[in-house]
């Protein structure tokens, strides 16, 4: 595994790598539905430009020897969930099983917890994706709840699984 892993700020350069690994129905099943699909370079560059205008910054590409392979983004709720985020992490399938989404995960977490006011982060991955399920108990996060038949993907209703940590288990973990 390369050792060249970061989080950084999207730039317009990155429209190319992100169209070409954003295109693929693999990801686009294990995302939400405002996840384009087919991912096209107009959608990159309204993302890159939608993104680019957070301060502090909440979505970052994961970047690996330069190039940007992937995205995770820290999500603060608002409201009387204000002290709560929501993650999120994708990653191109060519660099699946590599460990990437693990370290992109850990360092949301940690820069969610530094930057934001929240006591939890939670996580809510689809339940046929086991990968991620993986990825995310390595990050910390432990199972909350299974809300049965709670979200469509794909014309199926599917459970919603919670994973979640909190402050006080982070703080430990330092």
């Amino acid at each position: 595994m390369s050792q060249n892993v970061s989080l950084r700020q999207w730039t317009e350069s990155d429209v190319d790598s992100l169209t070409k690994y954003a295109n693929n129905k693999k990801i686009f099943d294990n995302m939400r539905d405002m996840f384009p699909y087919p991912y096209t370079l107009t959608d990159a560059e309204n993302f890159i430009k939608r993104v680019s205008g957070d301060n502090p910054t909440k979505v970052f590409a994961i970047d690996v020897d330069g190039e940007a392979i992937g995205s995770v983004g820290v999500f603060p709720k608002e409201d009387i969930s204000r002290i709560s985020a929501e993650v999120g992490y994708w990653v191109g399938e060519p660099f699946w099983g590599r460990g990437y989404a693990t370290i992109a995960l850990k360092s949301i977490i940690d820069y969610g917890f530094k930057n934001f006011d929240i006591n939890r982060i939670y996580a809510i991955p689809f339940p046929s994706n086991s990968a991620s399920q993986k990825v995310i108990q390595k990050s910390g996060l432990k199972l909350e709840a299974i809300l049965k038949q709670s979200m469509i993907k794909n014309g199926i209703i599917i459970d919603e699984y919670i994973y979640a940590i909190l402050r006080e288990d982070w703080n430990a973990m330092q």
